[in-house]
C-alpha cells in the first residue's frame, strides 16, 4: 500500500509598508521589527532586472513555511505561510 503525507498551510501574516520601509499594518507572526527587512528585499529583487515593469516575487522560505513579498506602486506586502 501506500502512504500519502500533504503538506497543509495557512496565511499566518501580512504586512504592508510603505516606500521608506515603515509598516503600515501588520496582522499575525511578523512585526514592526521585520518591515526594513521585508522592503530591503523586495527592493534588491528589483535591481535584478532592467525592466521597470517586472515587479520580482521575492519567496523566502523554510521548512516552517515560506514568506512572499512584492513591491507595488511604493508599497510592500508580505504574505508568511506557515506550514503544518
Amino acid at each position: 500500500y501506500s502512504v500519502s503525507f500533504h503538506t497543509f498551510s495557512f496565511v499566518s501574516t501580512v504586512t504592508i509598508n510603505n516606500s521608506q520601509g515603515l509598516n503600515l499594518g501588520c496582522h499575525g507572526t511578523l512585526s514592526d521589527e521585520h518591515a526594513g527587512v521585508v522592503s530591503v528585499l523586495a527592493q534588491q529583487a528589483a535591481k535584478l532586472t532592467s525592466d521597470p515593469t517586472d515587479v520580482p516575487l521575492v519567496c523566502p522560505a523554510s521548512d516552517n513555511g515560506n514568506i512572499m513579498i512584492q513591491k507595488h506602486d511604493g508599497f510592500t506586502v508580505a504574505v508568511h505561510k506557515m506550514a503544518f
